[in-house]
């Protein structure tokens, strides 16, 4: 049985109740899958194999007050290390690309560690290309107090 690959959208949730073991960081969350799947502009391509699902893409479609056209910022890509190096991250990034050229993005873009060299050869193999500055990427935990914080 081949690979099916399909974009969730609103009312798709139960697609995600089997998932193989490591495609996702955690567990699913039924409420937070149904708050992403309900929104328009959150993306989740999954790649399923026999009823299960083994790879992912997810993506968010936004829009700027100074950019003409939306652009599209994707989040993440898994495989299940037992579908890894068949293809399945290529056809779960290549429809959340097809999602973008649908809603007429002018780009799509994902950050990705110097340290993670498979990450960055596999989006370089799809056309991508680096940037041309060296990025940093802050996080600010949101919860409780920051010390010295805002």
């Amino acid at each position: 049985m081949p690979i099916d690959v399909r974009v969730l959208r609103r009312g798709d949730e139960s697609v995600l109740a089997a998932v193989a073991p490591d495609v996702f960081d955690d567990p699913i969350d039924p409420a937070a899958a149904a708050t992403f799947l309900s929104d328009p502009r959150h993306h989740l391509a999954v790649a399923i194999d026999d009823g299960i699902v083994v790879g992912f893409a997810s993506a968010v479609t936004y829009v700027h007050p100074d950019k003409p056209r939306s652009e599209l910022w994707i989040n993440e890509v898994g495989v299940a290390t037992t579908h890894q190096r068949r293809g399945i991250g290529r056809l779960v990034l290549a429809a959340l690309l097809d999602v973008g050229r649908r809603e007429h993005c002018s780009e799509a873009w994902v950050l990705a560690d110097r340290s993670n060299t498979a990450a960055r050869e596999f989006y370089a193999s799809l056309g991508g290309a680096p940037g041309r500055e060296d990025a940093v990427m802050f996080t600010f935990t949101l919860g409780g107090n920051v010390e010295g914080g805002l």
